[in-house]
């Protein structure tokens, strides 16, 4: 449950940034490119076509179009200002296309992963190829494969660098479990596993060359070192890339590969999200939403239409600081606390023996001793480590220079603990209906339930929902090949 809320509540935000790239997507087919000038009724007396060193005095194009055109973003999260009725349009444009690529199922979601997923392979390296001929995009790969070791002594690094694998890979958040619900059960996820966690980490590479060798030709344009270009969050995407472009040849057709790459890679993720709470109603409430909506379609369109909703308040001038509030307390702080809690119940709990004889009856192979000590050891210590350092490093979220107020920050734990208050509670509601005293309620709760000793079985001896009530939080039909479908508790 706090995997499915935590899906839900980052595709209400995650959508905002497919807005922004197609806005910017349908700004590239402009010549010259709006940010490329400071001739413009948005831009500021301060507004400078290249960066200074003295940043405190002056924006560039490229910022002040993101600021005062795109966003036009109000002085702090106290002033909401009005809906920017141009994202709006977008954002419903960004959930249309969503919902044409899941509302008929993950047979077709696939189908459309084999292009979204692929086809920015072929932009990255025609990035790559064009960058690395770029004056002084040298000096930027340089900056970006010579490693700072006294950086690795900073537990903020090894945090966000967690967080940042966390949310690459899908950690935590469903996705894989919701996607892989439907392989065949002999699906081997040992490759499957190997496959995405390599490919991720070389795409990421990959995109680091891209982006660095940018980075490289924007300090040689701009005289100033690469290490004060390198920026997080949007600022990245829609400030530093977009004024690259401005200065390469050809500046439209790369910014628009650039940010339909972006429009591919946003869809990925995002469908990849909502699918998680498509799957998790449809599995749990079939018949009831059935009779509701009549069609899965209409129910996908439900869920669509609701996280449209919510998305609202990121299309207004605020957008921007509630997005930020919302991917901090999110995205780093909810994810960890959820992450080390499944990592517990899933190598401790339910325990790697159990795990082995899963995989092997899947796979027909036991898993080796590497991902036994894995499971039993290294990965409980290192999410405990990293959780525990990332309570003690937490900073309050903030924007560029802008400090979110105190109530901000409250409003912002508040957006953490809605998804993981579902595992206090769920905890508080087992502890709640199993049978016994304190200790025997707790030892029952964190003791996984013999399925398949009890499908061993004769079917009297099952006894039925009501045979085991502590235990029967979860009711559901299992179809075993010598009886007639039964039913037990899970």
């Amino acid at each position: 449950m706090a995997s499915v809320a935590i899906s839900f509540i980052m595709c209400t935000y995650y959508n905002v940034v497919i807005t922004w790239g197609l806005y910017y997507l349908f700004s590239s087919f402009q010549a010259p490119l709006p940010w490329q000038s400071c001739n413009n009724t948005w831009n500021t007396p301060n507004c400078t076509e290249h960066a200074t060193n003295d940043s405190a005095y002056s924006s560039t194009a490229s910022q002040e179009f993101f600021d005062y055109k795109v966003l036009e973003r109000t002085g702090g999260v106290e002033e909401t200002g009005v809906i920017r009725w141009e994202l709006s349009l977008l954002l419903l444009l960004a959930w249309i296309l969503i919902y044409l690529c899941i509302f008929k199922g993950v047979k077709s979601t696939g189908k459309v992963v084999y292009f979204t997923a692929l086809f920015p392979y072929v932009i990255l390296f025609a990035l790559l190829i064009n960058n690395v001929q770029l004056p002084g995009a040298l000096d930027g790969i340089t900056f970006f494969i010579v490693p700072e070791w006294d950086k690795l002594l900073s537990v903020e690094v090894w945090v966000n660098a967690a967080a940042q694998i966390f949310n690459s890979i899908g950690i935590g958040f469903g996705s894989l479990v919701a996607m892989s619900s439907y392989n065949s059960f002999n699906n081997n996820v040992l490759k499957d596993t190997l496959a995405i966690s390599i490919i991720n980490s070389l795409t990421s590479i990959l995109a680091g060359f891209v982006i660095f060798s940018a980075f490289g030709y924007m300090s040689h344009l701009q005289g100033i070192p690469v290490s004060e270009l390198a920026v997080d969050g949007p600022g990245l995407v829609f400030v530093v890339y977009p004024q690259a472009f401005a200065t390469m040849p050809v500046a439209q057709l790369w910014a628009v590969m650039f940010f339909f790459m972006l429009l591919c890679l946003g869809l990925d993720s995002e469908f990849a999200m909502v699918e998680v709470m498509v799957t998790s109603l449809m599995d749990e409430f079939d018949q009831n939403l059935m009779k509701f909506f009549k069609r899965k379609e209409l129910f996908v369109l439900g869920v669509c239409g609701a996280a449209l909703l919510l998305g609202i308040p990121y299309v207004m001038q605020v957008g921007i600081y509630v997005f930020q509030l919302m991917d901090h307390y999110t995205a780093i702080v909810s994810i960890l606390f959820l992450a080390f809690f499944e990592v517990i119940a899933t190598c401790w709990c339910y325990g790697v023996k159990r795990l082995s004889d899963n995989l092997e009856e899947m796979t027909g192979k036991r898993p080796n001793i590497f991902f036994r000590v894995c499971w039993q050891i290294v990965a409980p210590l290192l999410i405990t480590v990293i959780l525990v350092f990332a309570i003690i490093q937490f900073k309050p979220a903030r924007y560029e220079e802008y400090v979110f107020p105190p109530w901000a920050q409250g409003v912002g734990w508040v957006i953490a603990l809605a998804s993981i208050i579902w595992i206090p509670l769920g905890a508080i509601h087992t502890m709640w209906v199993l049978p016994g005293s304190f200790t025997q309620k707790l030892k029952l709760s964190i003791t996984p339930f013999a399925l398949n000793e009890m499908s061993k079985m004769p079917y009297y001896e099952r006894g039925g929902a009501d045979t085991y009530p502590g235990i029967a939080v979860i009711s559901s039909t299992i179809h075993l090949p010598e009886k007639a479908p039964i039913q037990t508790n899970l």
